[in-house]
This record gives structure tokens, C-alpha cells and sequence, in this order.
């Protein structure tokens, strides 16, 4: 058994987009800004030169005291109780998230996306630039309820 460690997570920014409920329409058109702390901007330098990258945050919306082991994906009925760990779920034991999202622009140390599928205010821990062959896994294999087939 692996014994717990208190960790010490640092912010990098925040997403603004003035979105407090999920979209009808889905998260896909949405566009949001990543403010980043004007300390690293710097960090971003050539960031632009990728047409998306990866965002870590901390989804602190969601976040419960007590977590379930299983559930049913996407909260469908019809789909079988499973491990919380083998879903997307965002109640999780830590509440991480991550999202592959279209950059559209860097000024400054701002990023303009498209498609981050978070509420305004939430807290991005990492930024990292996605590349293809390395981000994806070619020979990949899912579940048929994931599929549905």
C-alpha cells in the first residue's frame, strides 16, 4: 500500500469565459482566455506556434468530500456501474482535469481556446503544448460501452 502525501499544487492562471452552468449547445464553440500569472510569461514563449495544447486544472466546482468508487458514465443509466477511475467523471479523489482545446491566440500572457470544457474561475495548474503521435495513442482500445458498439 502507498502511503498518502500532502502535496503542494502552484497555480499558473485562470480561466475566464463567464460560463457558471454547462452550455446547452456543449462546450465545443465555447471560448475562454487562460490568464496566466504575469510572472511566467516568459514560459510561453512559442506556445503559439502549436495549433492546440493540453490544460491541467483543478476543478474545484465539482470537488465533494466523499467521493463514489463506482458510477455510471456520464451519469447514463443505461450504461453498466463502473470504477470511477475508469470514467471521465470530474467527481474524482483529486479533482484534475484535463483538456486537449484549440489555441486560437497568445498576447501577452493570455491564451485564447477553444472548447475548454470548465466554468469561469477555474484554477489551470499546467499548459503543455500537444503533439500529435506523441499526445495519442495509435493502437488505443476501449470498452464497447464506451463505443456503444
Amino acid at each position: 500500500m502507498v502511503a498518502p502525501t500532502d502535496m503542494t499544487l502552484r497555480s499558473i492562471g485562470v480561466v475566464r469565459n463567464g460560463v457558471a452552468q454547462p452550455p446547452p449547445a456543449g462546450w465545443e464553440a465555447v471560448i475562454s482566455e487562460i490568464v496566466i500569472d504575469n510572472d511566467l510569461r516568459e514560459a510561453l514563449a512559442n506556445l503559439e506556434e502549436f495549433s492546440h495544447i493540453i490544460v491541467l486544472c483543478w476543478m474545484h466546482h465539482g470537488a465533494e468530500n466523499e467521493v463514489p468508487l463506482k458510477v455510471r458514465p456520464m451519469g447514463r443509466g443505461e450504461l453498466p456501474l463502473v470504477g470511477l477511475l475508469a470514467t471521465r467523471s470530474p467527481h474524482r479523489p483529486n479533482p484534475l482535469g484535463k483538456a486537449t482545446v484549440e489555441l486560437l491566440e497568445r498576447r501577452g500572457n493570455m491564451l485564447r481556446v477553444r472548447g475548454l470544457d470548465v466554468f469561469d474561475g477555474t484554477v489551470v495548474l499546467d499548459i503543455k503544448p500537444y503533439i500529435p503521435g506523441y499526445d495519442s495513442a495509435s493502437d488505443a482500445r476501449v470498452p464497447s460501452w464506451v463505443t456503444g458498439r
